[in-house]
């Protein structure tokens, strides 16, 4: 991080009928996270944006899980994506774009992100099983769709190869973090500029 530019932190408090959200992130953090939300896998996951990102991440979530996991998966992504957003503040100076192939085991998959200022979610995963422990698959996708609306990022997720859902989701989610630490990091080059011929994102 350039020595003149501000820290580039967030904190977002976001409360509704069904959910109490509190994220902190800092973008030029050393990858640590704690979390206490009652969605373990789900943590689990975003443990991998934060250590392969490395961002630093804080998420606490009370919701109304006694029903299922979907409000507290997509509000946490919706206040994520607000988090990243308020963080990067103007964008000047940074890659902006990022991608990330990332395999295990069996499972390979690339992520491409673009923080274009227009939210776009094309999200190519085909689950083999609908849980992965009691985390049902298809609320990953209500996790980058909240995101993505928020942070006003274009997304592209595709799972190549894979049959094992654990090893998808979470190939999935190490290149997301990936990604979204190329896109993010300052480009010396670009220093002091937005990049973009608008002149805005």
């Amino acid at each position: 991080m350039s020595k003149n530019r501000p820290e580039r932190q967030a904190s977002i408090k976001r409360d509704t009928n069904e959910t109490r959200i509190e994220v902190n992130i800092n973008l030029d953090g050393s990858g640590t996270s704690q979390f206490d939300t009652g969605v373990p896998f789900l943590e689990h996951m975003i443990d991998q944006i934060a250590r392969h990102g490395m961002i630093d991440i804080s998420i606490k979530a009370r919701g109304d899980i006694d029903i299922d996991a979907h409000h507290t998966a997509e509000d946490i992504g919706i206040t994520l994506g607000m988090a990243m957003k308020q963080a990067l503040g103007d964008k000047k100076g940074i890659t902006r774009y990022g991608h990330a192939y990332v395999p295990l085991d069996e499972a390979l998959s690339r992520v491409v992100i673009d923080f274009s200022g227009r939210p776009g979610l094309e999200d190519q995963v085909d689950y083999k099983r609908e849980t992965v422990g009691n985390f049902d698959t298809e609320l990953f996708h209500e996790f980058f769709q909240g995101f993505v609306n928020h942070a006003l990022v274009t997304l592209h997720i595709d799972n190549i190869r894979g049959n094992n859902s654990h090893h998808i989701a979470e190939t999935v989610f190490k290149a997301f973090g990936r990604a979204v630490r190329m896109a993010i990091t300052e480009d010396p080059r670009m220093q002091g500029t937005i990049p973009s011929t608008k002149g805005s994102l």
